[in-house]
């Protein structure tokens, strides 16, 4: 056995280990070896050598992580006591912060496929974003919009979804049409919201700079000088994704995101993002980044639920 110290430095215990050492004790069942002793600012650790190493390497990311984003979320954790902890913390062009919110929080790429989104938008003008559920697909596209219209880098921004019902009748919704489909587009109203003034994103829907429509509006239309975004993809058919993609104009910058595994269109209709996937995989300036669960940033339950299905 040996016994080993560690000497907390740079920031609080508190942010390290947790209110009433609420880390600590995740840190606890991820070490079951070994005994973990914490006074104040210093960590006494008694088991293997080798598991001891393993533990202090962890609170040294871990430590990097919070200095770095200000946060250690219990999802952040998840990640870093993972496999891939060194990808979680490593330096990355999107470790940058792609835009504050209305109340100055910065929204910065939180993970290792999260930040390879963001490199992908930055090299390409055609990215496919897919994976589950809250692995943050639409908020970070929605945020490298919105950095796009406030850098002047494109005129408008374009949000649109498909109006497939998920197991229920759009028909038998109250109100007219605009009042049916909003419910479909909330969620991209939900992240503006979060990233422009309620009053300037009035403004901006009001002037056409932001633009939030289904999928069956997008036909005809030439998208020049905008970031376009097309969400919840796998519920568009062959025929919409075609036609969504060849409405790219000039200085324009498309993300598609979508699941795979949550298709909602009718049996005898297929996806046409999973089609896109199979046919645009090997086409220069098309990226296509695969998110899974460890990019999910929900309630960590969510995570669970994912690699439950999956199984």
């Amino acid at each position: 056995m040996t016994e080993k110290t560690f000497t907390i430095t740079d920031i609080e215990p508190i942010d390290l280990l947790g209110v009433n050492n609420k880390i600590l004790k995740a840190l606890e069942v991820k070490f079951p070896a070994l005994k973990i002793v914490s006074r104040g600012r210093t960590l006494k650790l008694v088991g293997e050598e080798e598991r001891i190493d393993q533990f202090i390497e962890k609170i040294k990311l871990m430590t990097t992580y919070f200095l770095k984003y200000n946060s250690l979320t219990e999802g952040d954790i998840e990640n870093i006591l993972g496999e891939n902890g060194h990808e979680t913390v490593k330096d990355s062009k999107g470790d940058l912060v792609i835009v504050h919110t209305n109340n100055g929080k910065k929204v910065i790429a939180r993970t290792h496929n999260q930040r390879k989104l963001v490199e992908a938008s930055l090299e390409n003008d055609m990215v496919f974003s897919v994976g589950p559920a809250g692995t943050g697909k639409t908020y970070t596209a929605v945020a490298l919009a919105v950095r796009a219209l406030k850098n002047k880098e494109v005129r408008k921004i374009i949000l649109t979804r498909p109006a497939v019902e998920a197991g229920e009748n759009l028909g038998f919704l109250p109100g007219d049409l605009k009042e049916k489909l909003d419910p479909y587009l909330q969620p991209l109203y939900d992240a503006l919201r979060d990233m422009i003034p309620a009053e300037k994103l009035e403004d901006y829907i009001e002037h056409n700079i932001v633009q939030i429509a289904p999928l069956a509006f997008m036909r005809g239309r030439t998208l020049d000088n905008a970031f376009v975004i097309l969400d919840e993809a796998q519920n568009a058919t062959e025929g919409q994704i075609k036609m969504f993609l060849t409405r790219m104009g000039r200085n324009a910058q498309f993300i598609v995101n979508g699941d795979p595994s949550q298709v909602d269109l009718p049996r005898n209709q297929n996806s046409g993002l999973i089609k896109a996937l199979a046919v645009l995989r090997d086409i220069e300036g098309i990226a296509i980044v695969e998110l899974d669960e460890n990019d999910v940033i929900r309630h960590r339950l969510v995570k669970k639920i994912i690699k439950a299905f999956k199984q």
